[in-house]
């Protein structure tokens, strides 16, 4: 049966400062917006869509429930960069089985990004 679902489309990170979070993901996902508004900056990413929206009422503590992860080819070398970037440590790199791995930080804002390097995923 064929799913009513396409697959993962966006994920949006909230920020409280549009202009310095375009900037810094600017230099992570090393790209620039292909939409740029006052109210939403949206980047395609490999075929994804990352957002970035201004947060209503900012906030210092976020819920760590949900976690997106962008596939990588090297995990420590890509999580050493964001680091190196102004991310913040959260999950170390990590392997997770077979050749798997993982790792999470978090930028300026608080949101949890994670890469994640599995050769046995295939996109159908």
């Amino acid at each position: 049966m064929k799913s009513r679902f396409l697959g993962l489309r966006t994920t949006i990170y909230k920020v409280s400062d549009l202009e310095k979070a375009k900037l810094w993901y600017n230099a992570i996902f090393e790209t620039t917006p292909y939409f740029d508004e006052p109210f939403y900056v949206g980047y395609n990413i490999a075929g994804y869509e990352l957002g970035i929206q201004p947060e209503e009422n900012p906030v210092v503590s976020k819920e760590e429930t949900v976690l997106t992860f962008w596939g990588v080819e090297n995990v420590e070398a890509e999580y050493e960069r964001m680091i190196s970037l102004g991310a913040t440590e959260h999950e170390k790199p990590m392997n997770v089985g077979v050749e798997i791995m993982v790792a999470t930080i978090k930028d300026p804002w608080n949101n949890i990004i994670g890469i994640i390097y599995n050769p046995e995923f295939k996109i159908q």
